[in-house]
């Protein structure tokens, strides 16, 4: 999605350093959010953005965040943080810190930390007491919790005295994920005068209370995707190929065995609803799918989330098994197919799995897997999230063997 306008077209103009660092990175023009927010948060304004799915989000924040901060009358000291970014997952977190270090490294006068859970919460105070923090990278849970140790000899809220600007990222997913309470503490340790960046895939009743509690006077910007004829907002790239095939309940796992090896030189993605699913599944498919790597990654595997989401994308083909904790804003390289095993939940939740392909104006396809008796779903989605399906023709194509009875037998040795 690379919109028409360049770095330089910018006003104010953004430095020397953060454009030498897009060259770097390959960006050549703006998105459409970038073009709209950066300026905005540049020039001290509240934003609220709303924008589909692999977008170009992150840089929208990070470039005005690392401006204001240039532009103040004094440089930042080690113990003054003054940006804090707020994002859902520790996923998310870690790439939007790997993305910040491109640019900090030709800003060295910016420190910057990771705060995420894996790790203990005096280690993290610790490295704040020793090292200091100028832009800080957090997810809620672990950020509130460090606020609120009194005793620690590092004082996070003193810290945050000079905080210049607050970005929520992923607002709605925050929300989702129960961290309202976190949210409101962590608001009501900042000071009153700050820019405050809001950026979503979706607007709801909980994002938009967030906004009159956050936000002052904020600018509202929605940046949607036109389909090409009926000019109906869109809530998927336009690059994106949706497609959906309807499996018998005994015929979807031998389907998905048959896809992923006719496909195995290509990188997949694909959703389960639960953890256990992706556990049971994901053992499966290592032994069915031969001669291709296959990972599993889902909520509760805490401290081995961070190595399986790395190693996956350092993958040039492959297979990714997962639940929705990897639905959302993570920008993993070349996805090819997004598989939905189970439909979601919610309907938003299917844009995000499809989002995780087809990003920043590359192609992509995505394919949800419906029983027949699910197969209103595709009227469903058309009307609920503007997003419409087809059929995948080429399912016929796929080479189908009866891989239960093996699963089954799988499933007998691992009780022994």
């Amino acid at each position: 999605m690379e919109g028409k306008e360049e770095w330089k077209s910018l006003a104010p103009p953004i430095s020397v350093k953060v454009l030498k660092t897009l060259k770097q990175l390959g960006f050549k023009k703006m998105t459409p959010v970038q073009a709209a927010t950066i300026p905005l948060l540049m020039t001290h304004k509240d934003v609220a953005a709303e924008a589909v799915t692999g977008s170009g989000k992150t840089l929208a924040f990070l470039i005005p965040v690392l401006e204001v901060l240039l532009r103040k009358e004094g440089p930042l000291k080690k113990m003054e943080v003054g940006c804090v970014i707020l994002t859902p997952t520790r996923e998310l977190a870690v790439q939007i810190n790997e993305v910040l270090q491109n640019f900090t490294s030709n800003l060295p006068q910016f420190s910057q930390m990771l705060i995420i859970g894996g790790n203990k919460p005096s280690a993290d105070l610790q490295h704040l007491e020793t090292h200091g923090a100028n832009i800080i990278i957090a997810t809620p849970g672990r950020f509130e919790d460090l606020l609120q140790r009194r005793k620690s000899p590092c004082d996070l809220t003193a810290m945050l005295r000079s905080l210049e600007v607050l970005i929520l990222d992923e607002a709605d997913r925050l929300l989702d994920m129960g961290f309202e309470a976190s949210i409101n503490t962590i608001l009501g340790h900042l000071p009153k005068q700050r820019r405050t960046g809001l950026f979503s895939a979706t607007q709801t009743d909980k994002v938009e209370s967030l906004i009159r509690a956050g936000l002052r006077n904020p600018v509202r910007i929605t940046v949607k995707q036109k389909t090409n004829k009926t000019s109906k907002d869109q809530r998927t790239p336009s690059t994106l190929r949706n497609y959906y095939t309807i499996c018998e309940c005994d015929q979807k796992f031998n389907f998905l065995v048959g896809f992923l090896r006719k496909f195995k030189h290509l990188k997949h993605m694909v959703f389960f609803s639960t953890c256990a699913e992706v556990e049971y599944f994901g053992k499966a498919l290592e032994i069915l799918v031969k001669n291709t790597s296959v990972l599993s990654l889902h909520g509760k595997m805490k401290g081995k989330r961070s190595a399986v989401f790395a190693d996956f994308r350092k993958l040039e083909s492959g297979v990714l098994i997962c639940t929705d904790v990897m639905a959302r804003g993570v920008d993993i390289p070349e996805v090819n197919w997004v598989l939905q095993f189970d439909p979601p939940n919610n309907a938003s939740a299917f844009v995000h799995r499809c989002g995780r392909t087809a990003r920043i104006g590359n192609t992509g396809n995505a394919l949800i897997f419906l029983l027949p008796t699910e197969d209103t779903y595709v009227d469903f989605i058309q009307i609920n999230q503007k997003v419409p399906l087809q059929e995948y023709q080429e399912a016929s194509n796929i080479e189908i063997v009866d891989v239960l009875p093996r699963l089954r037998k799988i499933a007998e040795h691992d009780r022994l």
